[in-house]
């Protein structure tokens, strides 16, 4: 099988309900910066953190079926579809990560060693994805549980960031004003 159909040459692509529509569509681009939170994160792997790794994995199939789930203006039951569990599973990651960090007493500057960078860059993404998925929930009808998800996903990978560059022996940095 070809990789290339050429189908795209003329700015359009196909929806999974195989409508064509514009590649700058805002469904298109809520999807495809979901793509690029999920390469981000990927390349972020291996932290060398196990339990952080295993976490980014699982992240990282939720963002994937989050690109399903923009990709399909009109899901089937059997389609997938972001659930509520993922941003749960996001928050109970979180609290058992804060409690080996210190109390966030202002600011950070998003930065660090690699690991801690590369996941600052993701969840300034994440946040973009965010609000494409915003914008897109504005003008027609999507999953409520997108949004929940990278809004929740962008303070995972804060925290994320936080604990790889706290396991590194990595301190803070905040910006003086």
């Amino acid at each position: 099988m070809k990789i290339y159909t050429k189908r795209g040459d003329a700015g359009k692509t196909d929806l999974r309900s195989s409508d064509r529509v514009s590649k700058a569509s805002p469904r298109i681009e809520a999807y495809g910066t979901a793509d690029e939170v999920n390469a981000l994160v990927g390349r972020v792997r291996p932290t060398g953190e196990d339990d952080v790794d295993d976490q980014l994995r699982e992240i990282q199939n939720h963002l994937h079926v989050i690109q399903a789930d923009l990709a399909n203006p009109e899901p089937a039951a059997d389609d997938p579809q972001t659930r509520e569990e993922y941003a749960e599973q996001l928050e109970e990651w979180m609290d058992d990560h804060d409690e080996e960090l210190e109390p966030l007493q202002a600011f950070v500057l998003p930065g660090g060693g690699d690991a801690g960078a590369r996941l600052h860059h993701a969840r300034t993404v994440c946040r973009r994805a965010e609000r494409r998925a915003v914008a897109l929930g504005e003008e027609e009808a999507i999953n409520e549980h997108v949004i929940t998800y990278l809004n929740r996903l962008s303070d995972a990978l804060f925290v994320l960031a936080r604990v790889v560059n706290q396991r590194e022996g990595i301190d803070e940095e905040n910006p003086t004003y």
